[in-house]
């Protein structure tokens, strides 16, 4: 992935990479049971994670294996979420994408707002073909996001995670750059 650097703005956010000092902010959204309700992985358990996990996310920044962007208010500055393209397979010109957010940004439109920039982003700049999501498919909000997004639910994986015990499956979703291109183009028009 080319330019793991990035910053990108939408009218009320800024999407950049993440930094040290993230750590406090990320732990409180990701250790919340209520964003991680549907995650494939438990809620985080102390301060200590939400560090490795920057550390790791920068180096696989570095490496070009994923882009892994903080979402901040423009106006207060706070970090209330991040968002990521991950398992890209350059050969493919495919990616995964990701993002969560604190609950108190909920029901605000962020989601959409930073998932269409990093959308944007990963189809024009780094040349995308497609863009996959994989859900649980309980999580009915955020299967609404991505079909608003342009996403087409292409199948559910049975059982496919076990998370603290909890048996869920997987709902799959994709998104071609023709598809987004042709959205894109509609939206214009109206």
């Amino acid at each position: 992935m080319p330019d793991l650097s990035v910053h990108l703005t939408t009218p009320r956010l800024l999407l950049r990479p993440l930094e040290a000092a993230d750590a406090p902010a990320l732990f409180a959204i990701f250790s919340d049971p209520r964003v991680m309700q549907y995650w494939n992985t438990p809620a985080w358990a102390c301060e200590a994670v939400a560090q490795d996990f920057i550390r790791a996310e920068c180096q696989a920044m570095q490496d070009g294996q994923r882009l892994t962007l903080a979402i901040v208010d423009r106006n207060s500055g706070e970090l209330i979420g991040k968002c990521l393209l991950f398992s890209y397979q350059p050969e493919s010109r495919r990616a995964e994408i990701g993002f969560g957010i604190a609950s108190s940004a909920w029901g605000r439109g962020y989601i959409q707002e930073a998932a269409r920039e990093l959308l944007r982003h990963g189809f024009e700049a780094l040349g995308l073909n497609r863009v996959e999501a994989e859900i649980d498919p309980s999580n009915a909000a955020s299967g609404r996001a991505l079909e608003r997004l342009g996403f087409s639910k292409e199948g559910l994986l049975r059982q496919r995670w076990i998370i603290d015990g909890h048996i869920s499956d997987s709902a799959l979703y994709g998104l071609l750059s023709e598809d987004w291109y042709s959205l894109q183009d509609r939206q214009q028009q109206r």
